[in-house]
């Protein structure tokens, strides 16, 4: 279940994702739900509590949480965040078990 803080976040359906995010690509031919998984790990990463309501409007929890496991990669505070606001462990996600398989170097 997602945080009191977005709860509410049917109620703000006039809102979108900021064009921004999606800079490099042409958005008059954009697939939203084709490149789910590029929205979500852009709006995670960089998106405002706007872009989280257009997100979370366009695809809903479970869309979002599905795409969430799927991201490849997430630095370790947005993979914590998203990880405790949609109740994902953090093992069952694809960019947790990357970090596991790339070896740090000793002085890192």
């Amino acid at each position: 279940m997602i945080y009191d803080f977005f709860s509410d976040y049917k109620a703000h359906q006039d809102k979108h994702i900021n064009p921004a995010l999606l800079w490099e690509y042409d958005l008059t031919r954009f697939d939203y739900q084709q490149m789910r998984g590029n929205v979500v790990q852009r709006v995670v990463e960089r998106g405002w509590l706007n872009d989280w309501f257009a997100m979370l409007n366009l695809y809903g929890e479970v869309g979002v949480a599905e795409a969430i496991r799927e991201i490849p990669y997430l630095n370790d505070k947005d993979l914590h965040f998203v990880s405790t606001l949609f109740q994902i462990a953090i093992t069952e996600m694809k960019c947790y078990e990357r970090k596991q398989l790339r070896q740090a170097h000793w002085n890192a």
